[in-house]
């Protein structure tokens, strides 16, 4: 199929006529196709984003309920550090939202960053609608920068629904109290919020190298179970990999490996080095996959 920003009918515009490609039909403006909201308004009303946003909902929730048959026994918690941290967990709304926020990022919020992002154009191109989309006509740049936006908002939005949640229902159940971690001493509350959403932001920036390979791999592919498992996977092998200190300094380079540096925020003072660098790692990374995305989306046939 033909590019996109080919005419949407045979007139050609009037001379001059500001906004309109030359040749296309008069009051045509590329940057009037497919509205950012309008294409967050169709991504809302699908069955995996309702059920995503819902289970950042629930999980905290569930976490709580799962609280109420804590024993004594350390062995039954788990023992060691995981055992200090449920113990923690349970002293604040604070905590409780780090709590949540730790048990997540491994992998639920790797998954959801997946699913959000590999699933916006795989699914179009597996459906059959992703040329009729083109047909509209809507640029192929444009059509990709705003199911990307899209899926990258979602994505916040579901790490935002996760940690409100956690807030809102620890600090009912549990009070409002100093944050405390296992690395430093206790943090008041008001620096303890602010500290939360340091974490959050950081998670958010390392989440960014999930969402490039994701949506790059939905370019790639028509099968968007491909595209989430995909990226899911890579990031697993990575996790992996970084655990064998026998790769030396190759470990610096793996996108996962400074993943937990947001650990650095808890600590006092507050640890910046691997936070600056794991943020340069993810925008990088990032950046690389988006950037072949939009090659390869802009230069392949669309045939689904």
């Amino acid at each position: 199929m033909g590019e996109s920003s080919s005419s949407a009918g045979t007139r050609p515009a009037a001379a001059g006529t500001a906004g309109s490609p030359v040749g296309a039909a008069a009051g045509y403006r590329p940057s009037a196709t497919l509205p950012f909201w309008a294409e967050f308004r169709r991504q809302a009303s699908r069955r995996r984003t309702q059920l995503a946003l819902g289970f950042m909902v629930l999980l905290p929730l569930i976490i709580l309920i799962a609280f109420q048959f804590e024993t004594n026994n350390e062995e039954e918690n788990g023992g060691g550090e995981f055992g200090s941290l449920i113990d923690l967990a349970t002293t604040g709304g604070l905590n409780f939202t780090l709590f949540s926020i730790f048990v997540s990022a491994s992998f639920l919020l790797v998954v959801v960053v997946a699913l959000f992002c590999g699933d916006t154009v795989a699914s179009e191109a597996s459906w059959g609608s992703l040329r009729y989309l083109l047909a509209v006509p809507v640029p192929r740049a444009r059509l990709l920068a705003v199911k990307l936006l899209v899926a990258l908002s979602y994505s916040a939005l579901a790490l935002l629904l996760l940690a409100g949640t956690a807030l809102l229902a620890g600090t009912l159940r549990y009070g409002w109290s100093p944050l405390r971690s296992t690395v430093a001493a206790q943090i008041e509350p008001g620096e303890g919020v602010l500290r939360l959403l340091g974490v959050l932001g950081y998670l958010a920036i390392v989440l960014l190298a999930v969402a490039g390979l994701a949506f790059l791999l939905s370019v790639v592919t028509d099968a968007a179970l491909g595209a989430v498992g995909g990226a899911v996977l890579l990031w697993i092998l990575s996790s992996i990999l970084d655990q064998i200190t026998a790769l030396g300094v190759v470990r610096d380079f793996l996108p996962t490996h400074y993943s937990t540096a947001w650990l650095g925020l808890l600590s006092t003072p507050v640890q910046t080095d691997d936070l600056v660098r794991g943020a340069i790692s993810a925008i990088s990374y990032a950046t690389l996959f988006w950037g072949l995305a939009f090659w390869r989306f802009t230069r392949k046939d669309i045939t689904s």
